[in-house]
């Protein structure tokens, strides 16, 4: 199979498809990589690094939308790559559809094949694809709100860890998952006074073991959520229901009640965000401030930490890039059911019910397009 990795062209995104290991297994294995020239610049990985590793290094994404089988990337084709898409190609990528009208309506009639890193599933009801990611912004999200909470920055001049005769900063956290998990280990760290909402029981329970004394946990209902966060100098937002837009569960009559210069950091934005007031941001204007509290809303944040989430992003996605270049996008799904679960679009028809009910389009089983 030829497969292509284009220069990622959304704002600040410094992370790539393949990295040179990656596109070495592919090669070792018979296949045909193309990586556009300069893409790898952003983890410092040189065109040369990727020639050493058998790939074909080319001038600009369109040879690689017009001739490649799959196109793999990291983030959603923007607005100026889907028109570049065509029937029968395979793009496996970030898509993040639920609260993405156009960027949906422009896959269905390219009559692309889209398999989505976010929705691809694990034993156990788990997002193995995302994890990393996840996991990354999680421990972000805490550096971005210490960041946004100086006072230079217009937050509230609070120190997260506080210092000796003086109270640490209140962390509130909205979902103990990967990303909350991750969240609450860096706000610890710090010495931050940090408390973990979320509804499942198992998840409050085995969060709460972890952190034992050093955080506290609390059923998220919406008086418990408008306690916790009126009170906070940093709320995170780390609400995830998988391939689907994420639930607004701090309204914008919360902000009234919250100190002026608090913080908000939404790592739900890329499903649509879990605040009213949420809109993506960007590395370049990452914060905003609607009713003297700030939110930081970047749609990417691990584009920032580039080569980290590079590295951790394809050591996680290569098995399934490799498994479908081996046997073709067909059998690979219908040998297994995980990756299946990753098909969002296939040929002008939405196949993952959560993008379906979101947007409002029928929905078509995968199975039904892999008989």
């Amino acid at each position: 199979m030829r497969i292509g990795c284009p220069a990622e062209i959304k704002n600040h995104e410094y992370r790539v498809g393949l990295t040179p290991e990656s596109a070495c297994e592919l090669v070792m294995r018979g296949h045909e990589v193309w990586i556009e020239s300069g893409a790898g610049a952003g983890i410092d990985a040189t065109d040369e690094q990727y020639r050493e590793a058998g790939a074909h290094i080319v001038d600009g994404p369109e040879a690689i939308f017009a001739e490649c089988e799959m196109v793999v990337k990291v983030k959603e084709p923007q607005a100026a790559e889907r028109p570049r898409l065509r029937e029968g190609q395979i793009l496996y990528t970030y898509l993040h559809l639920a609260p993405d009208p156009d960027q949906t309506a422009d896959l269905l009639a390219s009559g692309v094949t889209a398999i989505a890193y976010e929705t691809v599933t694990g034993p156990g009801r788990t997002l193995p694809l995302l994890k990393p990611m996840s996991q990354v912004a999680g421990r972000m999200s805490v550096q971005a709100g210490a960041s946004a909470l100086e006072k230079a920055h217009g937050g509230r001049g609070v120190l997260l860890g506080g210092v000796p005769g003086v109270m640490p900063g209140k962390v509130v956290i909205i979902g103990g998952g990967v990303v909350g998990f991750n969240a609450a280990q860096m706000a610890c760290g710090l010495g931050a006074d940090v408390t973990i909402l979320d509804r499942d029981p198992e998840v409050l329970e085995r969060v709460g073991t972890h952190f034992e004394s050093r955080a506290k946990t609390r059923f998220s209902n919406s008086a418990n959520l408008h306690d916790a966060v009126s009170g906070a100098d940093l709320v995170i937002g780390a609400v995830l229901i998988p391939g689907a837009a994420a639930p607004r569960l701090v309204t914008r009559a919360m902000l009234g009640d919250m100190q002026a210069g608090a913080v908000l950091v939404d790592v739900a934005i890329d499903q649509g965000g879990c605040f009213e007031t949420s809109r993506p941001t960007t590395h370049a204007e990452p914060t905003y401030v609607v009713d003297d509290i700030v939110h930081y809303c970047v749609a990417n944040m691990p584009g920032a930490v580039a080569r980290t989430s590079t590295y951790a992003l394809n050591n996680v996605t290569l098995p399934h890039a490799l498994r479908i270049a081996d046997m073709g996008w067909e059998a690979a799904l219908a040998a297994d059911p995980h990756l299946a679960a990753g098909l969002n679009v296939h040929a002008g028809k939405v196949t993952h019910p959560a993008v379906a009910e979101a947007l409002g389009h029928v929905y078509v089983p995968a199975s039904d397009v892999l008989v």
